[in-house]
């Protein structure tokens, strides 16, 4: 393929689905392409907006926390894997609504209580709190939902 194209055939992924830009710069080096046809692409890429990191960070905190129901731990862990700053990432994480965000740990939480067994409160809060914390929750968010008075789990 020539540089064009590769070109092309990115810009178009792009259009599709937001991409980082280690994810391009992935996709790139799988091609056989000089140094300055690689960074001529990059360029041209992030020059027209379809990369940008801001925007990649803010779609995929909505989308891990509303579909895939993560904490704010593993969503910050899997920006920074894919090279993201830490400052857009602590921009991205501003979007979170905190109403929203409890509600879903609330729901994983009342879903797990009916499978989970235990000899005692403290046990079952246990496994509930390790099986939160796996997901990315904060400790202090965990408790708050793991607190709420009894009637709420009936």
């Amino acid at each position: 393929m020539t540089a064009d194209e590769i070109l092309y055939k990115l810009a178009a992924r792009c259009s599709v689905s937001e991409q980082c830009l280690s994810d391009i710069e992935a996709k790139l080096s799988r091609y056989d392409l000089t140094e300055e046809e690689h960074t001529r692409i990059l360029r041209h890429l992030v020059e027209e907006k379809y990369v940008d990191d801001r925007r990649y960070a803010e779609a995929y905190v909505k989308d891990k926390y509303r579909f895939n129901k993560w904490g704010r731990i593993k969503i910050a862990q899997g920006l920074r894997l894919k090279g993201i700053d830490n400052e857009t990432i602590k921009s991205a994480m501003e979007t979170i609504d905190e109403e929203e965000y409890l509600s879903i740990l609330r729901d994983l939480i009342k879903a797990k209580r009916k499978n989970t067994r235990g000899t005692s409160e403290y046990e079952i809060n246990g496994k509930l709190t390790r099986f939160a914390t796996g997901r990315g929750f904060e400790f202090a968010a965990i408790r708050r939902c793991i607190n709420v008075d009894d009637d709420y789990w009936d």
